[in-house]
């Protein structure tokens, strides 16, 4: 029997342990996409106790505990932080199989030396013992992300944003860059309720109105210029149903004016202005050389009760099941055909999407840069060690393993940078499960510097 989570964790082969140890273990952190608070960066937060640092925003934890049956006051309510922390060592203890209990232990030994299972049995000695580090200054917000040596952070944020924070950050000796990545997805989805009030915020900000579709790509240009400034290197969009038809810019136009005039529109129009909107924003992001990622299929908000009770992204999302290959395919050659598609990750939240994303990435290329179009890592209900080994094998499969630029956290918490780690491993442990099969051979050191850069040094080629 092999020890719990020890040293050499997922890594079966002398390959694998070879490369992780002398290879991936080392590389800093890109994590170019996440959900973290700037605020708290700014502010270098200190954490109360593991309660608020661990079930704070996410929705991934308050999934497993909802399944266990715990009330909402125990999860996202006012209960006791204890008694908040006690549930979910319980749900944890029960987590076999379930990514969240390989990212806690990995959370308890890399930031805290606890190597001790939690449970509830266990729960009161961590508690204690976690709590006590956490009062001290190495483990304010900035110094947990040095813990795992992040070297840029890209964090989500919304066009209107004032990113006062990522500009008070770039005058701070923070060694680690934290980057806005521009996310305009209320602009985007007009089908919103809250579509015309969005309008007026994003106006307001860009200093400029906002009467047709025209104007809105105009407003946005005016804001990804200042989001340019304060170091904006990606872009971000969740795709979800119909999000491009072919249009002209007075057919975008006239679908703007009728949701503003309280029209109900159809699916055709709103994959108009959609279309349109996300197109001229593709081209924007290849004039400025910055990338844009596509999270597609999304289901969100299924509990229409538990939304009007607790709002978007409290864990009542899943996968979707439309079909979108030809849509997407339409979409980048619109942009490629005169050369302006940008640089582009591809996510689909259902892996059996993944070939196809994968054969799609293929389609569109340019000299000079190593996998333009990406097909990204496993994403959301996938980054679990199943479907991160899936999505690895398809990729290496039908694109280029060599040129991947790896893994991102996702995250709304200050402890999920071992998710790297729990990546590099599967990672490591699939390239050594091929090379001890006598599939590639065992030319480490090579073998080493792939590693290093699908790690860390293919992200930052990409990005920067």
């Amino acid at each position: 029997m092999k020890p719990f989570m020890d040293a050499d964790f997922l890594l079966q082969t002398d390959t694998a342990k070879t490369l992780y140890h002398e290879a991936a273990e080392k590389m800093p952190i890109f994590d170019y996409h996440n959900h973290l608070n700037p605020q708290e960066i700014l502010e270098d937060r200190q954490m109360e106790n593991l309660t608020r640092v661990w079930l704070g925003g996410d929705h991934y934890k308050w999934r497993a505990m909802r399944a266990m049956g715990f009330s909402e006051d125990l999860i996202t309510g006012n209960a006791d932080d204890y008694d908040k922390y006690l549930a979910f060592a319980e749900t944890i203890e029960n987590a076999i199989g379930n990514p969240l209990y390989h990212w806690t232990h990995l959370e308890l030994q890399r930031y805290f030396g606890i190597t001790t299972p939690l449970s509830r049995a266990t729960a009161k000695e961590i508690w204690d013992e976690t709590n006590a580090k956490l009062q001290t200054k190495e483990f304010t917000v900035r110094n947990l992300i040095l813990n795992q040596h992040v070297s840029h952070l890209c964090t989500t944020d919304d066009p209107a944003d004032d990113l006062h924070c990522h500009l008070a950050l770039q005058k701070e000796d923070f060694a680690c860059r934290v980057l806005p990545s521009f996310r305009p997805d209320r602009a985007v989805h007009l089908e919103k309720p809250d579509f015309p009030e969005y309008v007026e915020k994003l106006a307001a900000a860009a200093g400029r109105t906002i009467a047709s579709a025209e104007d809105m790509v105009h407003a946005l240009s005016c804001r990804l210029d200042f989001f340019l400034s304060a170091g904006c290197v990606v872009s971000d969009h969740s795709l979800e149903g119909c999000f491009y038809v072919p249009c002209t810019a007075a057919e975008a136009n006239d679908v703007f004016e009728k949701r503003m005039n309280g029209g109900v529109l159809t699916e055709k129009e709103l994959g108009m202005y959609k279309g349109f909107l996300l197109t001229n924003l593709g081209r924007l992001y290849h004039k400025h050389n910055i990338a844009m990622q596509l999270h597609i299929k999304a289901l969100r908000n299924n509990s229409k009760r538990m939304f009007r009770a607790l709002g978007a992204d409290a864990g009542f999302d899943s996968m979707n099941d439309f079909a979108f290959a030809p849509m997407l395919g339409a979409f980048l050659n619109d942009m490629d055909e005169d050369d302006a598609l940008p640089k582009t990750v591809l996510y689909s939240l259902n892996p059996g999407d993944n070939p196809m994303l994968a054969s799609m990435a293929g389609n569109f290329a340019a000299p000079g840069i190593r996998s333009k179009v990406q097909f990204g890592t496993a994403w959301w209900f996938n980054d679990h060690k199943y479907g991160m080994e899936s999505q690895l094998a398809t990729l290496s499969s039908i694109g280029m393993l060599s040129t991947f630029i790896g893994m991102l956290t996702d995250s709304r918490s200050f402890l999920s940078f071992p998710r790297h780690e729990y990546f590099r491993r599967i990672l490591c442990n699939q390239i050594g499960n091929w090379v001890e099969n006598g599939e590639y051979p065992a030319n480490l050191e090579f073998l080493k510097e792939m590693v290093e850069n699908i790690s860390y040094n293919n992200a930052v080629s990409y990005f920067l």
